[in-house]
């Protein structure tokens, strides 16, 4: 592919931020609820986690910055068949992750059109939401970060209105009653709450995942998933500390549109409704990055021998037409077989299952970082990279036990 046509490293990192910062966000509130605000400790630990995974793909990035996407890590560094397997679980979790974000932007569409509630509707809205940005991605990678960066943009104007309004409206007394609204302890509600957060977190490693894409992998790799990560972070507490210390746990285990109920409550219905607009804008851009993701995790794993080519082109500098709509059929039925009878159980299974799958590809290549780091010349940088890699594995493999045991 010409360089002219590869993204920089403003692109890489909104891609990053973009993918992260959104869809993540806006539902998770609500789906927060029962653990109330005790579970701000668990958004603490999952940006710990997050930031050593952060720092384990900007390494990886400047170790092997020839590889096309995260199977090559595992692949390179231990063996062809754990390639596949981090190529397998990665690819898994990227049209689930996109179910749950379509589902995300229609629960704020719902907020604006009641008559997109309950099953049947939010399924045909769901669909229609789905094949809309599969056909966006025809127009290809340039177009797709060009408007994930615009509505990004546009999507922190909820999210920043929240915590401005939020924490000027704070309300200690509600935020303290609501610690624990079923008496459990940190180490009963921590993890679930990880489980469900860290989906919020997912897209860190997302510009390594189109490496072939990027003009400049050695440079704006680390530059994109550590910034990302940093950015992404500060936000999402921010976010839930404000909606928390002023909507009650029970009626915000109710809502569709968290951060639309907020601005509502404090500045009135018509700043809601704009709150619930640019939401949804910023849901359909995330939501485009991560169909780019998936077609390009799949484009590598053809290119790998991992996935029929007859599904999805495998070279980088063609558009993945087919890979596109094997991708939408994917996505639609996924999205037929998890329907539940509300929104926020629909959307908890898929972001669960999601961080799961997610995390056996990180585990991966953590341990790939631990092998690959022998090349590194200086002992004391080896060490250290070796080590983050370790513990980056360690936060991997604990999520992944909390998943199953909460099965």
């Amino acid at each position: 592919m010409q360089d002219s046509l590869k993204i920089g490293p403003l692109l890489a990192t909104l891609l990053v931020a973009g993918n992260m910062i959104g869809a993540g966000v806006y539902l998770l509130p609500a789906s927060l609820a029962p653990f109330g605000t005790s579970s701000l400790m668990g958004w603490l630990a999952a940006a710990g986690g997050a930031i050593a995974l952060a720092g384990v793909f900007a390494i990886l990035g400047r170790l092997r910055p020839d590889a096309d996407g995260l199977l090559d890590y595992p692949r390179i560094a231990l063996h062809p068949f754990l390639g596949f397997v981090a190529w397998i679980a990665y690819w898994v979790g990227c049209p689930l992750s996109n179910v749950a974000i379509a589902l995300a932007a229609v629960g704020y569409l719902t907020s604006l059109f009641p008559a997109l509630s309950g099953a049947v509707p939010t399924l045909i809205a769901l669909l229609g939401v789905i094949w809309l940005f599969v056909l966006i991605n025809l127009a290809g990678a340039r177009t797709v970060t060009g408007l994930g960066g615009a509505a990004l943009a546009l999507g922190l104007l909820p999210v920043l209105s929240a915590i401005v309004l939020g924490l000027a409206a704070f309300d200690p007394a509600l935020f303290a009653a609501a610690w624990s609204p079923e008496g459990k302890s940190l180490s009963q509600t921590v993890p679930g709450v990880v489980l469900l957060v860290f989906w919020a977190f997912t897209g860190l490693e997302c510009a390594n995942a189109i490496a072939a894409k990027v003009r400049n992998p050695a440079r704006d790799l680390p530059i994109a998933a550590l910034g990302g990560v940093l950015l992404a972070g500060t936000i999402y507490i921010l976010a839930c500390v404000a909606v928390q210390g002023v909507i009650p746990p029970a009626e915000l285990a109710r809502s569709t549109a968290p951060f639309a109920d907020v601005v509502t409550r404090l500045a009135g219905p018509i700043a809601g409704t704009l709150v619930a607009i640019f939401a949804i804008i910023k849901a359909f851009g995330t939501l485009g990055g991560w169909i780019l993701v998936t077609v390009e995790t799949a484009r590598a794993g053809a290119l790998a021998g991992y996935f029929p080519r007859f599904l999805t082109e495998a070279d980088p500098a063609v558009t993945p037409r087919r890979g596109l709509f094997f991708s939408g059929i994917l996505m639609s039925v996924i999205a037929v077989t998890t329907v539940a009878p509300t929104l926020a159980k629909q959307f908890n299974a898929l972001i669960s299952l999601t961080v799961a799958t997610t995390m056996m590809t990180y585990g991966l290549c953590c341990i790939a970082l631990v092998i690959l780091a022998r090349s590194i010349a200086a002992p004391g940088r080896r060490l250290a990279a070796q080590a983050l890699g370790l513990a980056a594995l360690a936060f991997s493999l604990w999520v992944i036990w909390t998943w199953i045991a909460s099965l």
